[in-house]
């Protein structure tokens, strides 16, 4: 379906919630080491509960690792920020997809944007004066929009 990306995810439940949500879903997840915690931290176990053998979760040593391995077409690559310009629901979503997210306190790093253009950085919407959502929300937001937008083929 889509591919999920994140980059540096600090907070094991975070995690956990979108190993859930990729199983759910038919997303593939990628993670952006280095990792705030170990993939056997029982907070992550427990909030992706027995998800984890039905997601498809890859791990990359780096973004630039990421880059080389995954070869994703650039074009569809869209990375979310509390900073972005771009409407996510007005994005013409398509499976393959790529949607990129930074870590819990940081954000997306700067060396991303050689690599995703400022017009794929897109922002959730959010009342003035918030700062940001919370990772696990914000994938899930974003992911069934685009999913929404194709019908929720596969899902039952």
């Amino acid at each position: 379906m889509f591919n999920i990306v994140l980059v540096h995810p600090e907070i094991p439940p975070n995690t956990g919630n979108v190993i859930r949500l990729a199983a759910n879903t038919g997303c593939s997840l990628h993670l952006i080491e280095p990792l705030g915690f170990a993939m056997e931290d029982r907070l992550l176990r427990r909030a992706g509960l027995d998800y984890h053998e039905y997601a498809a979760v890859r791990r990359h040593a780096s973004w630039r690792d990421w880059w080389a391995q995954a070869r994703p077409d650039a074009s569809r690559c869209f990375a979310f920020s509390s900073r972005g310009r771009g409407n996510f629901a007005a994005t013409r979503w398509q499976a393959g997809d790529w949607l990129v997210f930074g870590s819990e306190s940081a954000g997306l790093p700067t060396d991303l944007r050689e690599h995703i253009g400022a017009e794929q950085y897109l922002r959730l919407p959010m009342r003035a004066g918030q700062r940001s959502l919370n990772l696990s929300n914000a994938v899930a937001v974003a992911v069934f929009e685009a999913w929404r937008q194709l019908g929720y083929q596969g899902g039952g």
